[in-house]
């Protein structure tokens, strides 16, 4: 579908992250699957998201750089969220983002989680992503994700340079393509007139 919109989130915060190349390799990939495509990257390491305050309950204005992320997110038909795990958890800005997003920026669009690791992690930072951040923002994580691991020796180039960078990409590829199934299926829910995040704004 030409007109489909995807925004990807590099969940870290530190300048020069192996998430920041994920994301952009990811965007890649999914500019030349989708040739007509919109897709916009939201860097937490050059987008700095004002931490979340009481003060949104009530309608205090937020910041221009969280305003034009809210918009981003509000225009994706899907979403990919590249989260690094630091310490075996997902980064505090990366959390912060499901916490700002209360305004149905990411409700009932589809999401392909991609986990980072240096070594051989990465499975936490899914299970807490598939626990806690959907209760309330109602974004839908599709059945497959992917885990990187020892990334600083992978999507490199153009090219793979081993058999894991292959496999890797292959997955990655795989996943990308299923999301984009997904965004098209899911433009149908939120245009069947039978969301009311009105009376029901929040999951139980």
């Amino acid at each position: 579908m030409s007109d489909l919109r995807f925004a990807l989130l590099s969940g870290s915060t530190r300048t020069g992250s192996q998430s920041g190349k994920v994301t952009r390799f990811a965007a890649a990939r999914l500019t030349a699957r989708h040739a007509d495509a919109l897709v916009d990257v939201v860097d937490l390491a050059t987008t700095p998201i004002e931490s979340w305050h009481e003060g949104l309950w009530n309608g205090q204005p937020t910041s221009p750089v969280w305003q034009a992320t809210s918009a981003t997110l509000a225009a994706a038909d899907a979403l990919v969220v590249v989260a690094p795990e630091w310490n075996g958890m997902a980064p505090p800005a990366l959390m912060n983002i499901f916490l700002m997003a209360s305004k149905g920026e990411l409700a009932h669009k589809p999401a392909l989680l991609v986990a980072v690791s240096a070594a051989v992690g990465g499975a936490y930072v899914i299970a807490e992503l598939r626990v806690f951040g959907a209760k309330n923002t109602q974004i839908v994580y599709i059945p497959e994700h992917v885990v990187i691991r020892d990334v600083k020796n992978v999507l490199n180039g153009p090219e793979p340079a081993s058999d894991a960078d292959e496999r890797v990409r292959a997955r990655l590829d795989y996943g990308l393509g299923l999301l984009g199934a997904y965004a098209v299926a899911l433009r149908g829910v939120r245009g069947s007139g039978l969301l009311d995040r009105k009376t029901f704004p929040n999951g139980m």
